[in-house]
């Protein structure tokens, strides 16, 4: 843990597992915590699967699918997310890397065999065009940067980019920053910007604008190549098994 972040070692989470309505599949840690620069005042960002009753999609009435919430707890700020497995399944096989960071986070709350199941399924769905999913996001932190000047977006900029290149290469979903600087070439600043975002949430970014305009359109030319020359699919293979999983799992829950 970066000195001066919020150390997840001194909360308790599975009280928070323990009060969801309905059984959690798994519950992981995402956000600045995964990535590697959590702040001193950094929420928790918690993520997971939760499995409705059959009833809730055979009825009328349209299933609570996606559950969200934030709070404070003890003087932390927690922002809960959960999808239902099916929905869930749905967004791994979009091309979603987003969710494919949660299901696959070293930060685990709360897991049961059938986040294993999902863990393992996880590279049949891996494909090249996961890599429009973070040049998007790019796209997106780069623009929030611009507009707010603030080191966080900057670091996601960066963060994603990375991310994408080493998944187009490897074929490995990777999410941690100070990791990933030691896998694919990057800017030299980007541990010192690592640090300074550990004493403050929403700092500004205190580096020149053309400087890291010119490295973040560099790194999209390297995603471009990278996905150009990547042995991925261009389509999921897991879609059977996927599919096997979630019936298996709603008839016995």
């Amino acid at each position: 843990m970066t000195a001066g972040a919020l150390d997840l070692d001194d909360i308790d989470l599975a009280p928070v597992v323990a009060e969801q309505p309905d059984p959690v599949l798994f519950a992981t840690v995402s956000g600045a915590h995964l990535y590697g620069f959590p702040s001193r005042d950094s929420d928790v960002d918690l993520r997971g699967v939760h499995l409705l009753p059959a009833a809730e999609l055979l009825g009328l009435r349209e299933p609570e699918e996606t559950r969200s919430r934030m709070w404070d707890r003890d003087g932390v700020e927690m922002d809960l997310v959960t999808h239902d497995l099916r929905k869930f399944v749905r967004l791994m096989l979009r091309r979603n890397g987003y969710v494919l960071e949660q299901l696959l986070s070293p930060l685990v709350v709360h897991t049961t065999d059938t986040h294993r199941e999902l863990a393992a399924l996880a590279p049949g769905v891996l494909t090249s065009h996961h890599a429009h999913h973070y040049r998007g996001f790019a796209g997106t932190q780069w623009r929030l940067f611009e507009k707010t000047g603030e080191l966080k977006p900057l670091l996601y900029t960066f963060r994603v980019l990375l991310t994408g290149i080493h998944l187009m290469r490897s074929g490995e979903v990777q999410a941690h920053l100070p990791t990933l600087v030691e896998q694919v070439p990057a800017p030299a600043y980007l541990p010192e910007l690592v640090a300074a975002k550990a004493e403050r949430e929403h700092g500004e970014a205190g580096v020149g604008h053309t400087r890291v305009q010119d490295d973040v359109e560099r790194l999209h030319a390297v995603l471009d190549d990278a996905q150009e020359a990547s042995a991925l699919p261009d389509a999921p293979a897991a879609y059977d098994a996927l599919h096997a999983l979630v019936v298996r799992v709603r008839l016995e829950g």
